[in-house]
């Protein structure tokens, strides 16, 4: 008998990602499509749209269709078996949303395997620019939600994260105003993940209640629709939306489109899809309390498992956890990540790397007291709109320069600090981190992180940890589903390879960053 395999989708907001895994959860197959270089003819850059007032970014749904069908064509024509596979799950980029037509539900079941997707969906959408997460036009929106709830920590408290212009829930109530027509024409509103998912089963998918977190709409403590939230985004959402599912439930079965065209086995079940970061976290396998992953990209990412939410006004997000029906997963962003670490790379260690490492280890842990705080960008943790450097003397008064060690040992430090301060702030507290994008390659920076948090550091190098989530989340649930229970996701991701230590802390160094964390957090304050 040929062995089973458990497909994952990532409609990510560039591309839609493919990745099948056996039940050893070995990687055996990825498949990738492009938006802009395979589709051309939607004319997206970055797979979007921006809008002439510089806020509004959006995309067309149609292009996510059509993706699909391209996706699932170059497999065929690898020769993919698609009869093996038993199950499908997906991630999709968060707080997207997608607005069918009324009748859009007929024209799903009834789909045809003997014309491409496109032209059989390309009237069924009420709106034809589907929002996302990249599109902040709804500020006026969030202070409304705000306002109606309380304050931002009223709406953090019961969403999981004050209103930010990127959530859907604003994104409704700004179109629901401007475009009153196309929302009164609606008959179900998606997430970008329950979308693709709609799409496989040929019904409205349900959102699940981790990707459902990231809409400043899901009570994250009842894991259903906040009513107050609802009333105060929109006429008639609850009925748009459905009710919310959880992640390792399964959904329904594909499809015969699927089975017609490419080769499905029509038992192929489909489990819930959830958002980007939620598979990401299933990917990274975190899945208990202290399980905590730090990202190292162009934007800095810290996220992790949680047992109690502690959603924050001025920091971080709170999601249901996708992996435990009774766990959470707290997020932290920021915005000067590697950009920062490169242009101090660039300034003073002659833009090597190699020059960079050097001159780090040549600086003592807690540089001397010497402390920096680096905004080449507007930040996002902690809110700070201008921009500009802040160098403090062992004095803790400013200074305008640090020597070429100081100024590498104060960026790598400072960033460190802030994830540790924040994050604590939100009940993350490591036990173990894994490290993952570009700068985890870095033994000296993960170095100092493991020294600053006093924790053992691992590193991963599975690139596309969203859509390996998904697979495995696909396996989650299935198993689930066959043994008629949850199954804990440790116990499915048993057969899991282990990950890589990289660094060890230095218990006189994390001493020292403890210290100075008090410090630290007073010299934020007195800049934001």
């Amino acid at each position: 008998m040929s062995t089973p395999l458990y497909l994952g989708l990532d409609s990510s907001t560039q591309s839609l990602k493919a990745v099948a895994i056996d039940d050893r959860l070995g990687v055996v197959a990825e498949f990738a499509v492009n938006y802009d270089a395979d589709l051309p003819e939607f004319k997206t850059t970055g797979g979007v749209h921006r809008g002439a007032d510089g806020l509004t970014v959006t995309s067309p749904p149609l292009l996510w269709v059509a993706a699909l069908d391209l996706l699932f064509a170059r497999m065929k024509e690898a020769r993919f078996p698609f009869a093996r596979v038993v199950a499908v799950s997906g991630s999709g980029q968060q707080h997207g949303s997608v607005f069918f037509r009324q009748g859009a539900r007929t024209t799903l079941a009834g789909l045809k395997a003997t014309a491409p997707l496109r032209d059989q969906l390309k009237d069924a959408f009420a709106i034809g620019a589907s929002p996302v997460w990249m599109d902040s036009s709804t500020t006026r929106q969030c202070l409304a939600l705000e306002t109606a709830l309380g304050c931002p920590q009223a709406v953090a408290d019961l969403t999981g994260s004050r209103a930010y212009e990127r959530f859907t829930g604003n994104q409704i109530a700004k179109l629901a105003k401007a475009e009153p027509a196309g929302y009164e024409a609606t008959e179900r509103i998606t997430l970008v993940s329950s979308f693709v998912a709609s799409l496989l089963i040929g019904d409205y998918a349900p959102i699940d209640v981790s990707d459902g977190s990231g809409m400043n709409l899901l009570d994250i403590r009842r894991k259903a629709w906040a009513p107050r939230a609802l009333a105060a985004t929109a006429p008639g959402l609850d009925a748009r939306l459905g009710a919310p599912t959880a992640s390792h439930a399964t959904i329904g079965r594909i499809h015969p489109y699927y089975v017609g065209r490419y080769g499905f086995a029509t038992t192929c079940q489909v489990v819930a899809f959830s958002g980007d970061n939620p598979c990401s976290l299933a990917g990274l396998r975190l899945q208990e309390p202290g399980d905590v992953a730090i990202s190292l990209g162009t934007s800095d990412t810290m996220f992790g498992a949680l047992r109690e939410p502690r959603p924050s006004a001025s920091e971080g997000h709170i999601f249901a956890s996708p992996v435990d029906p009774d766990g959470y997963m707290a997020m932290i962003v920021y915005k000067n990540g590697s950009l920062t670490r490169e242009a101090i790379r660039d300034a003073v260690a002659e833009g090597s790397w190699s020059r960079f490492e050097a001159l780090l280890a040549k600086g003592v842990p807690g540089n001397g007291g010497s402390i920096g705080f680096y905004y080449k960008e507007p930040e996002i943790t902690p809110p700070v709109l201008k921009t500009g450097t802040h160098r403090f003397g062992p004095d803790g008064r400013p200074c305008t320069a640090f020597a070429p060690e100081a100024e590498v040992r104060a960026v790598v430090e400072g960033q460190f600090l802030s994830m540790r301060l924040h994050s604590g702030n939100v009940g993350l507290k490591p036990v173990q981190i894994l490290a993952t994008g570009g700068a985890s390659a870095n033994r000296s920076i993960l170095q100092v992180m493991s020294n600053v948090f006093g924790v053992p550091v691992f590193t991963a190098t599975q690139p596309n940890s969203a859509a390996l989530g998904a697979a495995y989340r696909a396996l989650h649930g299935w198993t689930c589903a066959a043994q008629g229970r949850f199954v804990p996701f440790a116990e499915v991701m048993k057969a899991a390879p282990p990950f890589t230590r990289a660094a060890m802390p230095d218990t006189k160094a994390n001493a020292v960053y403890t210290a100075m964390l008090p410090v630290y957090a007073k010299l934020e304050k007195s800049i934001g």
